[in-house]
């Protein structure tokens, strides 16, 4: 099974680590990656630049709306992701567990939907 792990972070509490703090949380986090990509749990990762540098773009009766910078106005922001496949939520969880920012931000970990359902979007779930 698929589960995509979001990992969120304030960009203030990053800013503010010392270089050798950060060096060693980025050398953490590089090696967790690595044992990841060996033990064939994880399937990709990245890290996204600044929520600065985002738009939000949305289509309301027609009319386009494009926004500077992440939509919701809150202290954490997406920062990266990695897709990770896992026997269940709770080994996922695990996984997400371990990330080294999980310390000063937090991981939501959501299952993939292979297709869209028929139904309705969110029909059906337990």
């Amino acid at each position: 099974m698929k589960f995509l792990c979001m990992a969120y972070e304030e960009e203030g509490k990053l800013n503010q680590l010392s270089k050798s703090d950060w060096h060693a949380l980025r050398q953490e986090t590089l090696d967790y990656v690595e044992s990841m990509r060996r033990n064939g749990q994880l399937i990709i990762t990245h890290a996204l630049r600044s929520a600065t540098t985002a738009s939000t773009v949305r289509i309301r009766n027609g009319k386009l709306s494009i926004i500077d910078g992440p939509f919701a106005e809150t202290k954490e922001q997406l920062g990266g992701f990695f897709l990770i496949e896992a026997n269940d939520l709770q080994e996922a969880i695990k996984v997400a567990t371990k990330w080294p920012s999980a310390t000063i931000g937090s991981i939501e970990v959501r299952p993939i939907e292979e297709e869209l359902r028929m139904g309705g979007r969110y029909d059906d779930l337990a």
